[in-house]
């Protein structure tokens, strides 16, 4: 799947990793964009792990398939909430925070969640998140998980 830019009438993005504070993050994004009549784009990126020395990758990973799955499962509770809300669920390799800025142009909202994994846990927004609050071509709105 690619993403999309085209410009609807109003679109809300919201990247989701599957933490609690992505879940959060949709789940706001969903009721937001219910509210104001806007479709709503969930974008989730993978890449392939990095790692030092060698290891062998198993012949059946397959990180693009799993993260289908594990977006289509978080958003399941979302769709049924949300029945009349057009959703477009996207799975794309890289990086999130450069993936979030080229999602975030022409839409009217971004929303993201953050973990708060920096080394100042809880008093600093994480690096994805604070890349998009600097980086997007739309507002940003940037939910913690509470736990």
């Amino acid at each position: 799947m690619t993403i999309t830019n085209e410009q609807s009438a109003h679109r809300i993005v919201v990247g989701v990793d599957g933490s609690p504070s992505s879940i959060a993050a949709v789940e706001w994004a969903a009721n937001q964009a219910e509210l104001t009549a806007a479709s709503l784009e969930v974008l989730m990126s993978w890449e392939w792990p990095n790692g030092y020395g060698w290891s062998p990758v198993p012949t059946d990973y397959d990180p693009a398939h799993a993260s289908e799955i594990a977006l289509g499962e978080l958003l399941e509770p979302i769709r049924t909430a949300h029945p009349g809300l057009p959703i477009q669920a996207t799975v794309i390799e890289g990086h999130p925070a450069p993936l979030l800025i080229k999602a975030s142009r022409g839409a009217d909202l971004l929303v993201v969640g953050s973990r708060g994994h920096g080394e100042f846990v809880g008093m600093l927004l994480g690096s994805v998140s604070e890349h998009c609050v600097s980086n997007a071509h739309c507002p940003v709105v940037v939910l913690r998980d509470e736990t």
